[in-house]
């Protein structure tokens, strides 16, 4: 293993690729939406250096934390505020300077605007407005997480993104249940003043024998990957203290298969699947989308659903 990396050879790799990015086509009147990293400052790619150097104006989540990146790459663009609660007038501003033939890159906190941050509105707006849209990919909290887990293979790459949980018990636990019916993991974000809590859903909801992955401080000094029976998530934390803090992904790997390819009507999954469906479809949409996941007959699931909304 080469442990040392000349530093001139590659200070002018660096240059070299810098100085082709920079060459290529960077259209004005355009929104720039820019992956920033998650963590490690390291992470910010080439491209993203570039779009946000060359912009004439950043628009941000929050100007302050974007200024420490900017600062820590010597990048000198202005920012403007571009947050959950200005989102539509800071829309109207952007089209405003796209108009005007600027370059405008959008940023959030960390990773990847538009996707669970603020950003979706501005681009809906700007592409409703006829002006070009350019994403640079980058950081992502969730590829991060399936990365280091090896939940997902190139057999099987199926995984579903549900975002935070709602901060509520009884609203959490009936998102839960929706969620990890899906027969394939599911990956969500939680805040360390509400992870006991939604472990604890987790465990009431999936059982102890479901495997989670705990992924916190992802591309930082003290990240952590763990996969354990969720019988063993609330000892996991109570082991190390600082297992409680910072930011985590969760994700709930699919319920284990019984290796029987004839899984029926009355299979514990598939009632929770219904259960789930039913908090807020009909009878006869449930019965639906439950045949499209299970693909168990929908007249079966109908009759099922039927008995189960009527035992309610």
């Amino acid at each position: 293993m080469n442990q040392n990396v000349p530093l001139a050879h590659a200070g002018d790799v660096w240059s070299r690729m810098a100085e082709r990015v920079a060459g290529q086509h960077w259209p004005t009147a355009t929104l720039y939406v820019v992956a920033t990293p998650i963590g490690n400052l390291g992470d910010l790619g080439l491209r993203a250096w570039q779009a946000l150097a060359q912009a004439d104006v950043i628009a941000a989540e929050d100007t302050r934390s974007s200024r420490s990146l900017l600062d820590a790459w010597g990048i000198s663009t202005p920012l403007i505020a571009a947050h959950r609660h200005n989102e539509a007038t800071a829309a109207q501003d952007i089209c405003q300077r796209l108009e005007q033939g600027q370059r405008v890159a959008l940023v959030s906190d960390a990773g990847a605007p538009a996707v669970s941050d603020p950003g979706a509105r501005v681009v809906r707006a700007v592409r409703a407005a006829g002006y070009i849209v350019v994403p640079v990919p980058g950081p992502s909290a969730v590829i991060t997480a399936l990365m280091g887990s090896g939940v997902t293979s190139d057999e099987n790459p199926a995984y579903a993104f549900a975002g935070f949980a709602p901060p509520k018990a009884v609203a959490r636990q009936r998102w839960l249940r929706s969620w990890c019916a899906l027969p394939a993991p599911v990956v969500m974000f939680e805040s360390p003043h509400r992870l006991t809590a939604t472990l604890n859903d987790l465990l009431e909801v999936c059982g102890g024998q479901r495997e989670l992955t705990i992924a916190r401080e992802l591309t930082k000094r003290f990240e952590q990957i763990a996969t354990l029976p969720l019988s063993r998530a609330a000892d996991w934390l109570a082991e190390d203290p600082h297992r409680a803090q910072g930011e985590f992904v969760l994700i709930v790997h699919a319920a284990a298969s019984s290796g029987d390819d004839d899984v029926g009507p009355d299979d514990p999954a598939t009632i929770v699947l219904l259960d789930a469906l039913l908090d807020t479809l009909s009878v006869r949409d449930t019965a639906k989308v439950a045949a499209k996941v299970t693909g168990q007959p929908r007249d079966v699931l109908y009759a099922l659903a039927l008995a189960r909304k009527e035992g309610t």
